[in-house]
């Protein structure tokens, strides 16, 4: 096929704030996880497809299958929809408590 370019699970994106490997970034509708390190207005690879463990809000509780949402002000990801943008699903538990900042998220590359 001719006008094949790539399978897209990763890409090259201008980077909307710094970011250091692993972080969450959001480009319009885009959500990826940068492979390296860049500052604003700077290209980085990102991926978008994967499991990956990300930053969440504290006290907030998961279960596996919960949607989770990017947080694009606190750069987070949280549960809470409202003014946020889907990026995937929990694919295991997490508690609630304060010092529970980290999630497990599969990424759906389609949104």
């Amino acid at each position: 096929m001719k006008n094949y370019v790539q399978p897209g699970n990763t890409i090259t994106l201008t980077a909307p704030y710094a970011v250091v490997s692993g972080d969450g970034l959001l480009v319009g509708s885009i959500f990826g996880v940068a492979a390296g390190s860049a500052a604003l207005g700077e290209t980085v690879e990102a991926s978008l497809v994967g499991v990956f463990d990300l930053k969440k809000v504290a006290s907030q509780a998961w279960v596996a299958g919960d949607k989770v949402y990017w947080d694009n002000t606190n750069k987070e990801a949280t549960k809470t929809a409202t003014a946020n943008t889907l990026i995937g699903v929990a694919i295991e538990a997490v508690a609630g408590g304060a010092g529970d900042v980290i999630g497990r998220v599969r990424l759906n590359g389609s949104f």
